[in-house]
């Protein structure tokens, strides 16, 4: 059953592709404008991401001859010059690493820490949780960086270039500038009210005070100056040196406009929780579909766990031949399931008994999936149950609702000439972070502690994602590698969008794997995301077809989301080509890139 799923995955791909255009090097004066594509097929390597600039970062230190490791990370901070609202070195992130050559998976678990003398009353106020605003838009929220870690951690083992060359790119751009677009523009308006609290925020991003115009160019030397010391110095001068002492002082005391009355609430983090920091190098999550294994990461996140097991529920299906409003039936309530599960046991394992084992296993999946009927529709929400101690179609336990995640996040995915393929999830938390820049440095911090649950959902059931001393926060980032029986790459993908990230990343693999879909049309097709809440969110294309009516004749409740994720994928095809690919349309489309294009 293998070899036929590895063959329609590629077949299908090569009648979409077409050919990446070509781009200057990022930040390059006189070359040709850097366009975006969602598709690009060729050879010696591939990148995909949501940025032209950051994809040409990438695909620049590939013709170089780095790998996919060094790409990765000039792509990533590329992101962090022209997606600073997304990713940056004030924030963290997870990177799953295949190894060409050993035919291993690897991953690096880069999220943020709580401080060291954080508890579980972080944010609360005389007894009762923090307004959610107060708290995003404060230092309190910040976590201890975990980007420059992971870029250092994963050069260091995986690498082939220095930090200072993959960051080249990268500081080109934020010296030269990069050009303003539709989206960039609409989420700085999103944020202009939390911008002007902060005058090195407002300074850079509301030039002259103002929103920065479409088609203008938006430069960050401080980021410039920033990125070179960081290359000069690497990741010790965050942990370690003035770049860090400069981020200690921005948490602990936040440099807000007098004049705008903001109470930003100081943040504990100091030079020991800087000091204290490790990127985690850990075994990914693993489980077999269809044929293909898939590999994901591990807790602190539940990305890897929550599509494993959704995926090993959907698995007893034949999804290919059903119906598309059976197939969304099946796909929503195996997503229900799931993060039923993940509610109740999933956090940070230096802290947590997390049986990542037992939500991964078959046995578990099975006693699940007998939950699910065709003619019914689930209750949210709804119980978890002990993988533990798997019993089939059991309804105990108490059910408590998923907390909120936010949804600002960047994703990118690389391959490289000798089959090494990245795929690499950095998030600040929501659109914007903090909203706090570090005064000179040309970055902001991030809002990751928001994502601990600020309190038990219910007193009476445990909750493994209340905030501890240096403990990380959940997450639903989820980079995926799938390999064929040989332990050959077939695809990698991820996607921004908190907690969507999951039903993201499980849509678009059974879209290509099940329905067939080339893989950037698996991308494209309209979304749904079910995440144990009353009603599932759905894009436009859902909202307003025939399936809506017809699943809400079975009981669904529906709501509409105008935009779910914005993945990024890279697929390995027969013949030794790489197709990259990305979103049509969802923020303003993705970037898909190449070294030397083919037809």
């Amino acid at each position: 059953m293998r070899r036929p799923v590895v063959r329609n995955l590629t077949v299908l791909a090569v009648s979409a592709a077409v050919l990446s255009v070509g781009a200057a090097p990022p930040g390059a004066r006189g070359g040709p404008a850097v366009q975006k594509t969602p598709v690009a097929v060729g050879y010696g390597g591939a990148v995909s991401s949501v940025d032209a600039d950051a994809s040409a970062a990438g695909i620049e230190i590939l013709r170089k001859g780095g790998n996919a490791v060094d790409a990765a990370v000039a792509t990533a901070a590329a992101l962090g010059v022209t997606e600073p609202y997304s990713a940056g070195i004030g924030g963290g992130g997870y990177l799953v690493y295949y190894d060409a050559r050993t035919r291993a998976v690897h991953t690096i678990d880069g999220r943020e820490r709580a401080p060291l003398d954080a508890d579980e009353g972080l944010f609360l106020e005389d007894g009762r949780p923090l307004p959610f605003a107060d708290a995003v838009t404060s230092g309190l929220a910040v976590g201890t960086p975990g980007t420059p870690a992971t870029w250092q951690k994963a050069l260091d083992t995986w690498g082939s270039r220095s930090l200072a060359s993959v960051l080249k790119p990268a500081e080109r751009l934020a010296a030269d500038g990069f050009t303003v677009d539709e989206t960039f523009r609409s989420q700085t308006a999103a944020n202009e009210e939390r911008f002007r609290r902060f005058p090195d925020t407002a300074a850079l991003f509301l030039p002259g005070g103002r929103l920065p115009a479409v088609g203008s160019t938006l430069k960050n030397p401080d980021l410039a100056r920033t990125y070179r010391q960081l290359g000069r110095e690497g990741a010790r001068a965050v942990y370690r040196g003035a770049i860090g002492e400069d981020i200690v002082a921005t948490v602990g005391k936040p440099p807000v406009d007098p004049a705008s009355g903001w109470n930003a609430r100081p943040g504990t983090l100091d030079s020991a929780d800087l000091a204290a920091y490790r990127a985690k190098l850990q075994a990914p999550t693993r489980t077999t579909y269809r044929g293909l294994s898939v590999h994901s990461i591990a807790p602190s996140s539940s990305g890897g766990t929550t599509v494993g097991e959704a995926l090993n529920i959907l698995e007893r299906t034949d999804l290919k031949a059903a119906s598309q409003e059976r197939y969304l039936h099946r796909f929503v309530e195996a997503s229900r399931i799931a993060f039923a599960d993940r509610g109740r046991w999933v956090g940070d394992p230096a802290f947590e008994s997390v049986p990542t084992r037992e939500l991964l296993s078959r046995r578990h999946a099975d006693a699940r999936a007998c939950l699910i009927r065709d003619d019914a529709v689930l209750t949210s929400p709804l119980a978890p149950a002990d993988p533990r101690h798997p019993v089939p179609c059991a309804r105990g336990g108490k059910a408590v609702p998923t907390t909120y995640e936010g949804e600002s996040t960047t994703h990118l995915t690389v391959a490289d000439r000798w089959g090494n393929v990245v795929a690499y999830t950095l998030t600040i938390e929501q659109t914007g972070g903090s909203g706090i820049t570090v005064p000179g440095r040309g970055f902001l911090l991030n809002n990751e502690l928001t994502d601990f649950s600020f309190a038990p959902a219910d007193p009476a059931v445990h909750d493994p994602n209340l905030p501890g001393p240096g403990k990380r926060p959940r997450s639903s980032i989820a980079p995926t590698i799938v390999l064929d029986r040989h332990d050959r790459p077939v695809l990698a993908l991820g996607s921004p969008g908190g907690a969507t990230i999951i039903t993201t990343v499980l849509q678009t693999l059974t879209g290509v794997v099940d329905r067939g879909l080339p893989l950037v049309d698996a991308i494209a097709a309209p979304r749904a995301s079910q995440r144990n809440a009353a009603r599932t969110e759905l894009e436009p294309g859902l909202y307003d077809s025939p399936s809506r009516a017809r699943l809400e004749a079975l009981g669904h409740a529906f709501t509409r989301n105008p935009e779910i994720g914005a993945a990024t994928a890279v697929q390995r095809l027969p013949d030794g080509r790489w197709l990259a690919a990305a979103e049509r349309e969802r923020r303003g489309g993705g970037s898909a890139m190449v070294v030397r294009p083919t037809r």
